[in-house]
Parts: structure tokens; sequence; C-alpha cells
């Protein structure tokens, strides 16, 4: 039986659509305390903070992998769903889960990689972005593409209004994957 696990970092707004959808959510993980940890805590989903207070260059990207496996694994975790996780991790866990960890990015990838997808969308001058939900691997936002929704780029769109727009067709596309993605299993 698939059991999913959603990391978060920030405000858990792609888990509550997650949650308000009834998908069964076996672990909340967090990198720091923020909103979306307590969010899934308030909503009686077991969670899991491994907290990141490292942020330098000299950052154990490897330990701290290692930890989240550990965490994931006590948990008999299946299924990984990323929902605005900041933290890079290593290539161990993305073997461990191989096509199984899936990312929602705030793009039509593979246009616009990376944290700054929206604001580089605006700068560009691009009339058409939307949201791309793929299959995460070691590479930033590369991985085959399970699903794509265009979002119009309005005059006078700020990076936090487009995001906005961009976050609600989220809400919608990145449940329906994830719930596709289980059933397969």
């Amino acid at each position: 039986m698939s059991k999913l696990a959603v990391l978060v970092s920030g405000q858990g707004t792609l888990l509550k659509p997650i949650v308000d959808t009834e998908i069964p959510i076996g672990l909340v993980l967090a990198d720091r305390k923020c909103p979306g940890l307590y969010g899934a805590q308030e909503a009686t989903i077991p969670t899991e903070l491994v907290e990141r207070k490292d942020f330098t260059d000299s950052f154990d990207r490897a330990e701290y992998t290692a930890q989240i496996l550990g965490a994931l694994l006590r948990h008999r975790i299946t299924h990984i769903a990323m929902a605005g996780y900041k933290t890079l991790l290593s290539e161990v866990l993305f073997s461990h889960y191989e096509g199984k960890i899936l990312n929602t990015h705030p793009s039509l990838l593979p246009s616009f990689k990376g944290n700054h997808a929206v604001r580089d969308t605006i700068t560009y001058g691009a009339k058409i972005t939307g949201c791309t939900v793929h299959i995460a691997t070691a590479e930033m936002d590369e991985g085959p593409i399970l699903a794509q929704e265009h979002v119009r780029v309005e005059n006078g769109d700020t990076e936090e209004t487009l995001h906005a727009r961009i976050k609600a067709t989220e809400s919608w596309l990145y449940p329906l994957i994830i719930r596709q993605q289980l059933k397969k299993a």
C-alpha cells in the first residue's frame, strides 16, 4: 500500500489542497519550523522536523539527506510530494525513491528552472507561463514531465500576482497528479 510524505518549508499553500482533496498523507516533513508543519499538526497528520541549521557553503548535504531518508524509512514512506521544499537533497534519496518523488514547479519546464522562475518569467517578458508537475531527480527541475497547465501573464503582473495565479492552478493540478501516481503504485 502506498504511503505519501509531503515535504514542506513554508506556508503550506501546496500542502493544503492535498489535504483538502483527502489524499491520505502518512507524514509531513519540514526542514524548518514553518506554518506548513504547524498546519499538518493541527490536521493531526504525523509530522517530523528535520531542521536544517546550516545554510553556509559548508552544509553537509549528504549527512542531512541521510537524516531525511532515515525519517522517511521510519514512517514507511513509499512516495514523496515536494510542496515548496527549499533544501536540495543528495542523490541517495532520489536513488532510493526513484520515480516516486513528485515536484511542482511554477513555470512550463524546461523554461525558467530554479528558485526564481516567476521573476525570471516576468523579466524575460513571456506572455504564457504556468506550472509543471514532474518526477523529481537529483538534478533540479529535471525529470519526466507528468502534467503542465498554462497561465497567462497579464499586463501589470508582479511576481506576487502572477505567482498567486500559478499557485491557484497548482492547487488543483498537483493533487490530481499525486492521486494518479499513487493509484499506479
